[in-house]
């Protein structure tokens, strides 16, 4: 008797079988890897350090970018506007005479012109703030023309306030806009505008009108 052979399996039923398997094990490799990588990168953000932490932790100012500029705000309460009388202007070159007369200050039998504008406040003392954010750069005591606080801000501005008692600052510190910093009094040296504050605006060292940054009756 023959020996009846094994029938084996056709080439193309092998190929059908290999089709079966092979393209879901290419994807399911895929999605492994694309799994692996979303895990790799969430694990590296994860220990990665918070810039912004360090910088608190080491002390270091975090700059808002987005913060508005500030503008100079009046150095006294806003309610008390409608009382306020400008003694002295500042000295205007270009300003009409009138108001050059009244920017001259008499001192020692000379006139010296004003930097700045003298404010009063029904003559009676007032609280002094801070024009704007900064850091204050020198308090000078002096009874003969009281004492005198000089604020730096940014863009090489700063703000003097002359006439002044009651100090609350002290050199180095950093105040913001509208925080009380001193008490208005009356000087020798003009003793004629009695209890006032002579308020000035510098730009990178020269003197500017206060009345171009804010609006004085």
């Amino acid at each position: 008797m023959r020996e009846e052979k094994t029938k084996s399996p056709s080439q193309k039923n092998k190929r059908k079988q290999t089709k079966s398997w092979f393209w879901p094990a290419i994807y399911s490799g895929i999605a492994i890897v694309f799994v692996g990588m979303i895990w790799g990168y969430t694990a590296l953000i994860k220990d990665a350090p918070d810039k912004t932490d360090s910088a608190k932790d080491s002390g270091e100012v975090v700059v808002d970018v987005n913060a508005s500029k500030e503008s100079f705000k009046y150095p006294f309460s806003e309610e008390l506007l409608n009382d306020v009388a400008i003694l002295q202007d500042y000295y205007d070159m270009e300003a009409d005479e009138a108001m050059r007369e009244n920017a001259l200050l008499v001192f020692n039998q000379s006139y010296v012109t004003n930097s700045g504008v003298s404010i009063s406040i029904d003559g009676k003392p007032f609280e002094v703030l801070a024009a704007m954010s900064g850091v204050v750069e020198e308090v000078t005591t002096d009874v003969f023309s009281g004492d005198e606080i000089v604020l730096s801000h940014a863009d090489g501005q700063k703000t003097v306030y002359s006439s002044l008692t009651g100090i609350l600052v002290k050199e180095g510190d950093e105040v913001a806009q509208g925080d009380p910093i001193a008490t208005t009094t009356q000087n020798e040296w003009n003793p004629a505008a009695g209890v006032h504050l002579l308020f000035e605006i510098y730009v990178d060292g020269e003197p500017v009108n206060p009345g171009k940054h804010l609006a004085f009756k």
